[in-house]
């Protein structure tokens, strides 16, 4: 996950991979010039049979179950993306009040999205 001021260009818009984002409202060193509006990034994502399979057996017998903390840690990874991706679109070069929600769909569908507010920073004078 992208973190606060991590390599990134505050000037013009910030690559996907650079963009900053953070849970907070602000950044230390930067001021919001603009609020853009509400971004996200969605994903929804099966564990597939095989895996679901092997995630029962291990979750009857207890402990961590890996299958499913793999498949939850790139969800998140990927909806994080779409919603920086979201935010570049909207002409965004950062994101604060970022945060995570998901639900099930069924029995079988996670749904996870990122969501936030888009901005413009500049460094504080």
């Amino acid at each position: 996950m992208a973190s606060e001021e991590q390599g990134a260009r505050v000037t013009g818009v910030a690559a996907p991979e650079t963009m900053p984002v953070t849970t907070g409202f602000d950044f230390p060193s930067w001021q919001v010039q603009r609020y853009i509006g509400p971004c996200f990034g969605l994903i929804v994502r099966s564990m597939g049979a095989m895996k679901g399979i092997g995630a029962s057996l291990k979750a009857f017998r207890g402990g961590e179950v890996t299958q499913y903390t793999e498949l939850l840690e790139d969800s998140r990874r990927h909806a994080l993306d779409r919603m920086v991706e979201n935010a570049r679109l909207m002409g965004a070069n950062a994101v604060v009040a970022m945060r995570f929600d998901s639900s099930e769909i069924g029995d079988t569908l996670t749904e996870i999205v990122a969501y936030g507010t888009a901005v413009e920073v500049a460094p504080k004078t």
